[in-house]
């Protein structure tokens, strides 16, 4: 199956979406970690003649603006199991919270992977959507995101709980 890209604005800079087939299958922040090839991101698309990718762009526009806390359209990964187990745990972190590395090692059965939770982490293909921004340090703390922290602290601040937010002094 052939894949198609295209480049959208967000409050957080150029956003590459990535389809194949009728999934997303990357969303990647501009000089992102990590970044794909060239090669990897397919054939340029646009909004006027890919609707898969109208649609995403539109969900994310919503999702920016405070009106969605969930996406309705399709998304395919292509990681070994171990990443896929990691990214369907991270799917599974509730709008407005966080989790910790080592919570999704103990998740995974094994406390130990905490290092290697975050290797995968890391590597998501499938940023904001695979809430990857979600995973704090067990200090509570930001810990590394291949969007820069800046853009994961915009993301946990956007999600925040509206009670949470009233309780800050600052």
């Amino acid at each position: 199956m052939i894949r198609r890209h295209i480049v959208v604005a967000s409050p957080l800079g150029a956003l590459t979406l990535v389809a194949q087939g009728q999934a997303l299958v990357g969303l990647h922040f501009e000089r992102q970690s990590h970044f794909p090839d060239a090669a990897s991101l397919g054939e340029a698309a646009s909004l006027q003649s890919d609707s898969i990718l109208a649609h995403v762009a539109n969900e994310l526009d919503e999702y920016f603006a405070g009106d969605r806390t969930t996406f309705s359209f399709e998304v395919q990964t292509f990681g070994d199991d171990f990443s896929e187990r990691v990214w369907r745990l991270l799917r599974s972190i509730p709008y407005g919270e966080t989790t910790t590395y080592g919570q999704l090692a103990r998740a995974m059965g094994n406390p130990g992977l905490a290092q290697r939770v975050g290797g995968v982490v890391g590597r998501n293909p499938v940023g904001i959507v695979i809430p990857c921004h979600r995973v704090i340090g067990a200090d509570g703390l930001l810990t590394g995101y291949a969007g820069g922290l800046d853009r994961k602290r915009w993301l946990l601040e956007l999600e925040e709980p509206e009670a949470l937010r009233a309780s800050r002094l600052f």
